[in-house]
This record gives C-alpha cells, structure tokens and sequence, in this order.
C-alpha cells in the first residue's frame, strides 16, 4: 500500500488500498493455514512413530520367547502382591504354570519369585498346582528362585517347588498370618459422633471399627488366625520336608536374610534363575512362560507409567514418579 503526500502534508492512499491491505491478510492467513498443517502433519507422524514404538516393545518381549534350543528351561514369574485381581494371581500364575509343564521341551521351571504375599487363598492354590503338575509330570523340577524378597503368602506357594534358590540379601519367611484395622470409637466420642449400627444376627457387625471390641470377637477372630496360620506351617512343613530346621521362632512371623534362610531351611542354595537353568537345569536357554496381559492392557499401563514419569519429571521437576 503506497500513501502520496497532499499540498497540506497529509497523507492520501491510493485508489486500490483496500485490495491491496485485503491481499496481504489472505497471504498471511494462508502462510499461517500451511505453518498449521505442517505442525499438524509432525505430530500426527510423531505421534504414529511412538505408537509403533510402543507396539514394537509390547511385542517384543514375546519375540523369541520360544527359544530355538529343542530343549530349555521354562520360567514363570510371581511378582508383585498375591490376589484375585493382580497380576500375580492364582490363574495368572498357574496358566504360566501349566503352560511351561505342558510344553515339550520344557527340560525344567523356574517359579521366579519377588512378592510380599498376599491371600492365603490364593497361595494355597499356587501351592497345590505346583503338587499337581509335579505329580502328573514327574520328570519335569520346578524351582523357586527368590529375588529381593519371597515373605508370607509367596513363601507359601514357594514351599512346593523341589528346591528353592536365594540370594544371601533376598528377605525369606513371615510364615505368619495377619488382620488389621482400625478403632474410631474413641475419636467418635470426642468428635461428638453417633454410631448407628442395625443388623439381623447377633455377631453380624463383629469387628466393626466403629464400635468397641468385643472379648468374644476377638477370641473368634484370633481362633480364625490361627486355624489359617496352622495351615500355612503345615503346607511349609510338607514341602521342605526334613530341610527344615524348626526352631522357636520360625513360624513366629519374622523374616530373615537369604543367608541366615539358608541355614534355617527355608532355602537350599544361593543362586539365580541363570544359575538355576544352567548348572541345576542343565539347559542353559530360558524361555518365559509367564502369563501376558492383554495387549491393549499392557499398552494402557506402560502408557500411564510413562505419562507418570514424564509428569514428575517436567512439571514437578522430579526425577519421575515410583
């Protein structure tokens, strides 16, 4: 747009201006519509790579789960806290369980363990299939291998492998049983607070944390534990056999390092899974047997984690999450 100088010194546009002014905002908002697209375009193929990126590790981690070797070592891992809806399972486990006997060249398994416990339930029926499936294979061992920490309901399950392996820093035992809550009674009464409670049946409500404890709920609740906890000792007791040396303390619910474990009992070696496949196995090759999330599961959780972690990273400013 050009401006001419009038005799009074003012400035005159130019017949035209407006289509000239028009132009320059269409070559502006056409300039910005092609920087938009191209952004568009970047973070739609960014956004594909790392989708692809993704799938890539989901499934990569099956790539070469069966390994080549006509003869290997199967392993299935017990990780994490031991209930229904966990990853570790009763079903989750025992479907890698039954799996790894099941295959031809399976030449050994190793139950690799890492797990706090959890319900007795549900180790019990870990335990159990691991009877089952040794009896019905009965050339195949299977091995517990301990990693930082095998205590209560995992050690439950683990008492029926043939062997179990540790490390001398791994946490072993609680051979104990537990039921914990809360008391509100007292902060009710300070805070003024009425507890209305109906039932139909006379122990119904038996330890309801907002009223007192009765002397008679906590001797059956006590009995319940017990009844459980001799359950448990009984299940150690038949799968470790004569390894075991029983003394005071065993069954009081304290752990203990790998290596005071070992001369308690509770374990037999120190050793890894690689160890145990190696030179106890004597197939060298491991192939996971390990129950798999579903794909769109496991893509969902590794999602959130990384979400997580670039969270506390970039807008907390932390190192990332745990």
């Amino acid at each position: 747009m050009t401006e001419n100088m009038n005799e009074a010194g003012g400035a005159v546009r130019e017949p035209g201006w407006e289509r000239d002014v028009l132009e320059r905002l269409a070559f502006a908002t056409l300039t910005e519509q092609r920087r938009a697209r191209r952004w568009g375009i970047f973070f739609k193929l960014f956004f594909a790579a790392y989708l692809l990126f993704m799938l890539f590790l989901l499934i990569g981690d099956n790539v070469g789960g069966r390994a080549l070797a006509a003869r290997y070592t199967a392993l299935v891992e017990l990780d994490g806290e031991i209930s229904a809806d966990s990853l570790a399972s009763a079903d989750n486990v025992i479907t890698g369980l039954r799996s790894a006997f099941e295959d031809k060249g399976t030449a050994g398994v190793i139950l690799r363990a890492n797990s706090p416990g959890g319900s007795p339930v549900q180790a019990g029926y870990i335990y159990d299939e691991i009877k089952r499936l040794r009896a019905k294979y009965p050339k195949i061992p299977v091995y517990g291998v301990v990693t930082d920490m095998c205590a209560s309901g995992c050690y439950y399950a683990l008492a029926a492998a043939d062997k179990i392996y540790a490390d001398r820093a791994s946490i072993v035992g609680s051979i104990g049983v537990l039921m914990n809550s809360f008391g509100f009674v007292e902060g009710m009464k300070k805070l003024g607070i009425e507890r209305r409670l109906l039932t139909a049946g006379e122990h119904k409500a038996m330890l309801d944390p907002f009223s007192p404890l009765k002397p008679f709920d906590r001797k059956h609740a006590q009995q319940l534990l017990e009844r459980v906890h001799q359950q448990f000792i009984e299940r150690v007791r038949s799968g470790r056999g004569q390894a075991l040396k029983e003394t005071r303390t065993i069954y009081s619910g304290l752990f203990w390092t790998g290596e005071e474990a070992l001369k308690l009992g509770l374990v037999d070696e120190f050793g890894s899974a690689g160890f145990v496949a190696r030179e106890v196995v004597g197939a060298e090759d491991i192939v996971d047997f390990s129950y798999q999330e579903a794909l769109f599961d496991r893509f969902a959780r590794r999602i959130g984690t990384a979400m997580a972690r670039v969270l506390g990273t970039e807008v907390l400013g932390r190192p990332g999450l745990r």
